[in-house]
């Protein structure tokens, strides 16, 4: 790992560069230099936890006061699928205004900023071939034939897209939507509905097993390669879980940050604008599979906040976590409260049930092209039959025009910092002393969480995985009568408060203490 430090020099000229003066997603140079100038503040710290395959550095920001590693932490995350370009520029900006407009919560919140976990596919918004890219730029044999990256995409109709490929097929089984005839949806059988087109992404078959880009030139999905329920012998997951650089300098640097008590990630996962279920057979299964009751009480409250915060409302959005992907592994494994969102879905328009159809009703509204016309053209693995490539373009269906993005990213800040606010707080209350004569004091404290947040997840209670609420007395062992020298604490629920006691022997002072790094630290001095 290394530091970044910026020279006069540099730093006077990145401060002269507007950084809002771009019209689209930055590229990673840009990125780059952003993070940069945001080293540059004395609360910040920079750092490249590792170099991908491709060569491309993978940075986290460490924003905070000189107490940072012992303040409760937000870990806010970018970039965990690499077509998802928005979720870069939130994190981001939001990285930016809490430097430059909201550093008074600094004071009791540290964050960890992790602004683009998938550089090498995040680049491909930016190359002369664009595509939704998830993998990064490890050499792997998708399709298990003995030859890497053999069976990718290619460009047909030479706009520098790829998109799809229909093909006339009586027996295939998509037909053109009723909605919108660009859009093909599949054909309901039991309606009587026969097929009229087969539908591929825009390639070729060039090995000549009779499959269409099952080998894309292309690594491992970082998104794809966590270990909760990781996807086995699927395409982009890899062989093992987290097997990749990226991934393990990521979690290799989030099990050494004992404070953090939640995540924050932008992408396509959502339990945000609609919040988990809880289910009872699926918590008591042996490998837990839904979200534990009390915690989804929190990500419900937690919910309400968010759209009280963000004015877009969700359409048609039920992802809420894949195989293998981060959100679900900072709640099942690593035990924190887990919070996604994408951030930003095309607006329900004219009343459209198909998602695809509701997109391309909107950008007509807006004067947006966002469809690549169905072309004919040649193929020589359908020589007999009519192919037309068009489409969606790439990127446009999870990430707005970037002239959107300043509003967006203002209230994900926002929400970000009234979850801040709400984080664990522990606190001394009820302070009482006894004289019991003999030279004892009896002292009794209640130890309170004054938040709407327990101190800890019910998931980390059960996993065991998060510290304990430790107290310390600090009196020595002949003036400790009575009382516990060391307690701990499983947790302590939101409002809730558990009441201690000791009795002391002689004068002097005293003084405890109370935490655990994810939930913040009180400490107490008491006269005898």
């Amino acid at each position: 790992m290394r530091k970044f430090l910026l020279t006069g020099l540099m730093l006077g000229s990145l401060l002269g560069t507007a950084v809002f003066a771009q019209s689209d997603y930055p590229t990673l140079s840009q990125i780059t230099q952003r993070l940069q100038k945001l080293d540059g503040n004395a609360s910040v710290e920079l750092t490249s936890l590792t170099k991908t395959e491709g060569g491309k550095d993978v940075y986290v920001l460490k924003v905070g006061t000189e107490s940072a590693d012992e303040n409760p932490a937000i870990a806010v995350v970018g970039g965990v699928e690499g077509y998802h370009v928005l979720s870069v520029e939130l994190a981001l900006q939001f990285a930016e205004k809490l430097v430059a407009d909201h550093e008074e919560a600094l004071e009791k919140t540290t964050f960890y900023i992790f602004p683009n976990m998938s550089p090498d596919a995040y680049e491909q918004y930016h190359a002369a071939l664009k595509y939704e890219r998830r993998g990064n730029a490890v050499a792997v044999d998708h399709d298990r034939d003995g030859k890497p990256g053999d069976n990718g995409y290619t460009d047909l109709n030479g706009d520098g897209m790829i998109t799809w490929m229909r093909v006339e097929d009586p027996m295939g089984e998509w037909i053109p939507s009723k909605e919108d005839e660009r859009v093909l949806v599949k054909a309901d059988r039991a309606k009587g509905e026969a097929g009229k087109y087969s539908l591929y992404r825009e390639s070729k078959d060039d090995d000549k097993d009779g499959k269409f880009a099952e080998d894309l030139k292309e690594g491992i999905a970082f998104n794809k390669s966590l270990t909760y329920k990781f996807p086995v012998f699927e395409p982009l997951a890899g062989d093992i879980a987290v097997s990749q650089k990226e991934s393990r300098a990521m979690l290799d640097y989030l099990f050494e940050q004992w404070n953090i008590f939640a995540f924050v990630t932008f992408s396509p996962a959502n339990n945000l604008s609609t919040p988990l279920k809880y289910s009872a057979g699926d918590a008591k299964k042996r490998v837990i599979t839904s979200i534990l009751e009390k915690d989804q009480a929190v990500n419900a409250m937690v919910s309400g906040i968010y759209n009280e915060t963000v004015s877009q409302k969700a359409f048609q959005q039920n992802n809420q976590g894949t195989d293998g992907d981060f959100f679900q592994w900072a709640y099942f494994h690593f035990a924190r409260l887990s919070f996604s969102t994408p951030g930003y879905w095309t607006p329900e328009f004219k009343a459209k049930t198909n998602a695809e159809a509701n997109l391309l009703a909107w950008s007509d509204s807006l004067g947006q092209e966002v469809f690549v016309p169905w072309l004919e053209v040649k193929h020589p693995d359908f020589p007999s039959q009519k192919v037309e490539v068009g489409g969606i373009k790439p990127f446009a269906a999870s990430n707005p025009p970037f002239d959107k993005v300043g509003e967006i990213a203002e209230e994900h800040t926002a929400f970000i910092l009234r979850l801040a606010e709400m984080q664990p707080k522990l606190e001394f209350h009820n302070l009482k002393t006894e004289d019991l004569g003999n030279g004892l004091t009896r002292i009794s404290v209640d130890l309170y969480n004054n938040s709407p947040l327990p101190s800890h997840s019910e998931m980390g209670e059960k996993s065991r995985w998060l510290r304990k609420i430790r107290i310390d007395m600090d009196a020595s062992a002949d003036k400790l009568v009575s009382g516990d020298k060391i307690k701990l604490v499983d947790s302590l629920g939101a409002f809730e408060k558990t009441s201690l006691s000791w009795i002391i022997r002689g004068g002097g002072s005293v003084t405890f203490k109370a935490g655990a790094p994810h939930a913040g630290f009180a400490t107490q001095t008491v006269k005898l």
